[in-house]
Order: C-alpha cells, then structure tokens, then sequence
C-alpha cells in the first residue's frame, strides 16, 4: 500500500517518534488507525442507537401515542418558564 501524506503530517509523525514516545513511524500510523477504528466504532454505536430510538419513536405514533406539535410546544414552553430564573432574584 502507498499512502501520501503531507509535510505537515509527515512532519508530526517524525517529531512524535522524535520524542520517544514510538519506535517507529509505522507504530505512530498504527496507534492512528487504532484510533480511528475505535472512532468509527463508537460512531457506527451511536447511529443504531439512534435508529432505534427513532424506530420506536415511530411505533409510538403508529400507535396513536404521540402529541401534536402545538401542545408539545406548550409543554416545552411552560418547561421553559418553569426553569426561568426571576431577574429580581438573579
């Protein structure tokens, strides 16, 4: 596999096994890709959470259980006002 990289990269993996912390720039690359796996890893995690959450969110309303956008607006807005601090006591 050829890969490209920049100076400015190439710059940084060469200074971090400068400072001691990898042998090697291919131990560099890899900690990098570990990274990026665990990255993708918690990313495609979070995705099917929320596609489940949106599924059962969609049961829900087939099941006539959910509000209508005016009173989830009214509940979110007495929320709000319930939250509010006074200014006379800020």
């Amino acid at each position: 596999m050829n890969i490209s990289l920049t100076p400015t990269q190439q710059e940084f993996i060469r200074a971090t096994v400068n400072r001691g912390r990898y042998a090697s720039e291919g131990e560099v690359v890899a900690a990098a890709l570990r990274l990026l796996e665990d990255r993708e890893k918690r990313y495609q995690e979070k995705l099917a959470e929320l596609q489940e959450k949106i599924t059962a969110g969609i049961e829900s309303l087939n099941r006539g259980e959910g509000m209508d956008g005016e009173t989830v607006l009214a509940h979110l807005k007495a929320e709000i006002e319930r939250r509010e601090v006074p200014k006379d006591l800020s």
